[in-house]
């Protein structure tokens, strides 16, 4: 396994865990991959949501990275989109080196990451982006989103913490960031999990969004677990919420990617 770092224009780190090219492996030589952005309101990058998490999909076969993207100073506006959506664009530029398939590339986001994710999809061909980062159309866009726990409205229901960070007082910008209404027909598979007892991120958030892709057709697999707290990661003891019926939703996710991206190691 080789570790590869990487520094973003603006100051955000592209961590990347990458599986070895092997002559006995030839048709693993290049994989699809998955971006991991971790959660913490925009506040910070939680640790919990980051190694613990890529692990798994490094070890379900997948080229593996973590964002830690720009939490400071406030409001923050753009800038997290933009170094979420120039990872992306690093990682299919660089797909030969990577050993990646620019084609089958995954963000996986936990609550605030979880709403940077959904951005990577929903937004980012916004004209600030395009901007700032030299782009026509939607270069970098995901072919796939796993989403857990996600930040999603700006609205009673959100997390109104994450806005004020990202927005502040501007309430035309908390309305293009309200991802229930950025939905379109022709957006990637989605993969959305949640749990009912989250009081940090209220499982509506979740499901405002899985019915609005519903309307427009997305393809999207949604799972809510009746028990466990927000942040709870891969819900292990590692990540220090055990939460073995949860945990089950790696396992799942993983199948689901397997078939979306039509790759396996069995």
């Amino acid at each position: 396994m080789e570790r590869y770092c990487y520094t973003l224009p603006g100051g955000a780190r592209l961590t990347g865990y990458l599986r070895d090219a092997t002559d006995p492996m030839p048709a693993y030589n290049v994989r699809p991959a998955v971006l991991v952005i971790p959660g913490g309101g925009y506040e910070y990058c939680s640790a919990r949501e980051s190694d613990p998490v890529a692990v798994q999909f490094l070890q379900a076969g997948y080229q593996a990275f973590v964002l830690e993207y720009t939490v400071s100073p406030t409001p923050l506006r753009w800038q997290p989109l933009l170094d979420a959506a120039r990872a992306i664009l690093h990682m299919r530029r660089n797909a030969e080196a990577l050993r990646l398939d620019p084609n089958r590339i995954a963000v996986c986001g936990f609550s605030a990451g979880g709403h940077l994710a959904g951005c990577t999809a929903m937004l980012c061909d916004a004209e600030p982006v395009r901007t700032a980062l030299g782009i026509t159309g939607r270069e970098a866009q995901p072919n796939a989103v796993i989403l857990a726990y996600p930040v999603i409205t700006s609205g009673p229901l959100g997390h109104q913490g994450s806005f004020d960070q990202l927005a502040g007082e501007d309430d035309a910008l908390r309305a293009v960031l309200s991802l229930e209404h950025q939905v379109r027909d022709d957006l990637p598979p989605f993969f959305v999990w949640h749990t009912g007892e989250d009081t940090t991120v209220p499982v509506q958030n979740s499901l405002m969004l899985v019915t609005a892709l519903a309307e427009h057709h997305v393809p999207c697999e949604f799972h809510l677990f009746p028990h466990g707290v927000h942040g709870s990661s891969t819900c292990t003891q590692e990540v220090g919420t055990p939460y073995p019926h949860n945990a089950v939703w790696v396992r799942l996710c993983t199948e689901w990617l397997a078939d979306v991206f039509d790759f396996s190691l069995r």
